[in-house]
């Protein structure tokens, strides 16, 4: 984690969190999704007039270009949510965040006094055994199991959805999107959940590519901006990938004059941690082009990466990558408001949202989608 440096992504220097905020009526809240996935509304914006109009889903194909790119990530929700019993007997649920290594995780953890040096039995097999190891400056814990939870978690393991859905989800499948395959998300990036295998043919007969990048949502997307000033809040990293081949035809598609069109706020993540790469940190970190990719396939502003990226995007950043977004509607406070106000700015945003209000639009994670051309 890592304090961002303002005056480098030339940013605005105060931003009021307040200024982030908006009132949404609780019923609007969707509690489960849409069936089919491609029959949610989708709002569509135009930055360049402040137009605002009105479709669903299913409508994508004719509101975009043949020549377009869009680009989805490609991660999997891991049953990360578990129960487990202190040795009091009390009973304690784990939200599984981020692996560490083969047996250390951070996670959430809901529970009285679970302080470091308790022993956790997970109720599903209590020979598994998490001792916490220390307290993660957000109010986290450091979980070290005495073994892998590989294979282990699709047998004791839950979906985790947001604490403002309150349904039961019968299928879990309906909280991943249809192309999802990379394990190790905490959540889903919620805008793909939209797409259907008839809407992907559908996109391809009408000439418009879809690539994939990766990005294990994390933390964050559990966390509100609780600081004053939305600058002093400090953005966790997620693990995050653009191969080279894909980086290739993104660069080929911004040289052409094709809008690359990002499928959610985590893609817009990949896409421009990939054109500021100084933002990708960790051990394992690969930041740039094989020395076997030729010079002319190197050209563009996106570089491929694999690592921890923790770039925080506000108003006032500079996008090199992306060029309309797909995205949901947002909680307030949150970092993605944040990001998409930067996109298509804050005024246009919250005249947006008051218009999704008061047309009954669905909200966050299982609700309706927005288009920003």
């Amino acid at each position: 984690m890592r304090t961002l440096k303002i005056e480098k992504l030339k940013i605005s220097p105060i931003m009021r969190t307040d200024e982030f905020d908006y009132t949404l009526p609780q019923e609007l809240i969707a509690q489960e999704p849409v069936e089919p996935r491609d029959h949610a509304r989708l709002m569509v914006v135009r930055r360049d007039t402040g137009e605002i109009a009105h479709y669903h889903f299913y409508d994508l194909p004719s509101l975009l270009q043949p020549g377009d790119v869009l680009v989805g990530n490609d991660t999997r929700v891991i049953p990360a949510r578990i129960f487990a019993r202190k040795p009091t007997g009390g009973r304690v649920e784990i939200l599984l965040l981020v692996r560490k290594d083969a047996t250390t995780w951070e996670a959430l953890v809901r529970g009285h006094r679970i302080r470091p040096g308790t022993l956790l039995h997970l109720e599903q097999d209590p020979d598994i055994v998490a001792e916490v190891v220390a307290i993660t400056p957000s109010g986290g814990r450091l979980l070290r199991f005495n073994r892998a939870l590989n294979g282990v978690l699709q047998q004791i393991g839950h979906v985790p959805l947001p604490p403002y859905i309150r349904k039961p989800l019968h299928d879990p499948e309906r909280y991943q999107t249809v192309y999802a395959r990379e394990e190790g998300s905490a959540a889903a990036p919620t805008a793909g959940l939209h797409f259907t295998p008839r809407l992907l043919a559908d996109l391809k007969q009408r000439g418009i590519e879809f690539y994939f990048v990766t990005l294990h949502v994390g933390l964050d997307t559990f966390r509100p901006i609780t600081e004053a000033h939305v600058e002093e809040h400090r953005i966790h990293t997620e693990w995050a990938e653009l191969d080279v081949e894909t980086a290739i035809a993104l660069n080929r598609a911004k040289e052409e004059g094709r809008r690359v069109v990002a499928v959610g706020t985590t893609s817009v993540r990949v896409l421009e941690t990939a054109t500021h790469p100084e933002h990708v940190h960790g051990e394992d970190a690969r930041v740039g082009w094989p020395a076997d990719v030729p010079e002319d396939a190197r050209r563009g502003p996106l570089v491929p990466f694999r690592g921890w990226t923790d770039l925080y995007i506000m108003p006032g950043f500079d996008f090199r990558a992306v060029d309309a977004l797909i995205t949901n509607f947002h909680l307030p406070r949150s970092t993605l408001l944040v990001l998409v106000a930067a996109f298509m700015g804050k005024d246009l945003m919250m005249r947006a949202y008051e218009e999704a209000i008061r047309l009954r639009y669905r909200f966050y994670s299982f609700g309706d989608a927005m288009l920003i051309l």
